[in-house]
């Protein structure tokens, strides 16, 4: 067998050791009990600015350092800007150094995930629980007590303050 047939012989060997993991990731969702809201896409067009629509509707992402709710430390609670609901308090507000808003923790049960596999390496996506709008994901680099940070696209959020 010559160089590049071992290769091939050893990636392929690779995926099909990895694959069943990977599919297995890609499956795993939280599930929330939260009423769903359905729109149809000219709705949503019709109720969001472009770029709200780009990430919340196309799970897109803003440029790091453009939202001013980045360096918002109020005290308050940040809404979904698609349907309202309230996924995080400022209690949970850091500031990660990344250019998104970053939190330790949702309020529990307003956020759904799934796996993402956009980048090659599975990351943790999560959506509002209730009109399923694209919000960020999750890492594992984040402050106590937690040591998670939920970074979030400033876009898809609204800050009510207290």
């Amino acid at each position: 067998m010559n160089r590049r047939g071992f290769l091939r012989l050893t990636m392929a060997a690779g995926l099909i050791l990895v694959a069943p993991r990977l599919l297995k990731a890609g499956s795993e969702r939280s599930v929330s009990m939260i009423e769903k809201i359905e729109k149809t896409d000219a709705e949503w067009r019709n109720i969001l600015t472009a770029a709200q629509y780009d990430v919340l509707r196309r799970e897109g992402t803003e440029r790091p350092f453009t939202s001013e709710l980045n360096k918002q430390y109020g005290r308050g609670v940040y809404h979904c800007a698609g349907c309202d609901l309230a996924l995080f308090s400022s209690e949970t507000k850091f500031d990660s150094g990344t250019g998104w808003p970053s939190f330790y923790a949702p309020i529990e049960g307003q956020i759904e995930t799934k796996r993402d596999f956009k980048m090659i390496l599975p990351r943790t996506e999560y959506h509002c629980a209730r009109c399923g709008g694209h919000q960020g994901h999750v890492f594992n680099d984040g402050p106590e007590p937690t040591g998670q940070r939920w970074c979030n696209n400033g876009v898809a959020l609204r800050f009510v303050p207290a």
